[in-house]
């Protein structure tokens, strides 16, 4: 097949394929399908990355995670079922320190534990565990998500371990379409975490994404962190990769996310700051909050 004969019209209908298929909520998924069908339905263009953009822009008020990479030489073989996420190079994971990107202590004794991202749990925990010892005794710590792009559930979980205290806590459920899994913190962190009337600050910004604005939306919900800086942008699903042509591989929906607390979540809407502050100052916001108690 030659990306010629890929249309744009065709690439919708796949995807609206795909939808009825993985979506986790039936009406939004439906109401997505009738928007593509509606703007691509007589779209007779080759697909390009143009097109694909076009996708995504229609597909974003729908899901914000909804993605679609174009492959030029059109060697993708399309999938039949999800084949599921690829695991992780442990090497990658282990250079970058399971994206623990600073840790400091300033001299009032308050910590500030940089986080970029959400590595596998399972290779990224010392570096979690590491950090946490580094932090222990701190007078207030400062959780710095600003350029957390997400990642494994299981490692926000474990930074809920460490921040929420000794008690087991049911966090939260996944959603799928033939189950639900449920999220909680073990209780197994109480050596490592800070005494419950230790403050935290979170600084979010527009580049958190995805768990990265889960960690920040959990801890709010059980008032456990206080939010300084810009609205995230608002992207709460859990997301699959499916090679839905030659040329296109996607990025489906296939869960949502439910507070345990509030009974929903920040898809569409973002995390909102407690403290709204512009992105140069909102790190240095947090700390002056936390010093001044």
């Amino acid at each position: 097949m030659t990306r010629a004969a890929e249309r744009a019209v065709a690439l919708a209908s796949d995807l609206c394929a795909w939808i009825d298929r993985l979506f986790p909520d039936a009406d939004r998924g439906e109401r997505l399908k009738g928007a593509l069908e509606k703007r691509f339905g007589g779209d007779a263009r080759a697909v390009t990355d143009k097109v694909c953009r076009e996708i995504e822009a229609v597909a974003h008020d729908f899901s914000r995670h909804l993605a679609l990479e174009y492959v030029a030489d059109g060697s993708l073989v399309p999938d039949t079922e999800p084949p599921g996420w690829p695991p992780q190079d442990p090497r990658e994971v282990r250079l970058r320190a399971g994206s623990v990107s600073q840790v400091t202590r300033h001299p009032d004794g308050v910590g500030v534990l940089a986080l970029d991202g959400h590595d596998g749990v399972h290779i990224a925990a010392p570096y979690l565990r590491a950090a946490f010892a580094l932090l222990r005794g701190a007078r207030g710590v400062v959780l710095d998500l600003r350029r957390n792009r997400g990642g494994d559930p299981g490692t926000v979980t474990l930074v809920l371990d460490w921040l929420l205290g000794a008690q087991p806590t049911h966090v939260s459920d996944v959603i799928y379409r033939d189950r639900t899994r449920q999220w909680w913190t073990t209780g197994r962190l109480g050596d490592l975490a800070p005494p419950a009337q230790t403050p935290v600050s979170v600084v979010v910004g527009e580049r958190t994404f995805s768990s990265g604005e889960g960690l920040a939306y959990h801890l709010q919900s059980r008032g456990r962190g206080r939010l300084v800086g810009q609205r995230t942008p608002g992207a709460a699903d859990h997301i699959t990769p499916v090679r839905l042509s030659r040329h296109v591989r996607a990025f489906l929906p296939e869960a949502r996310v439910r507070d345990v607390v509030t009974a929903t979540n920040w898809e569409g809407t973002g995390v909102v700051p407690d403290v709204p502050c512009a992105p140069a100052e909102a790190l240095e916001a947090a700390i002056e909050y936390l010093s001044r108690g």
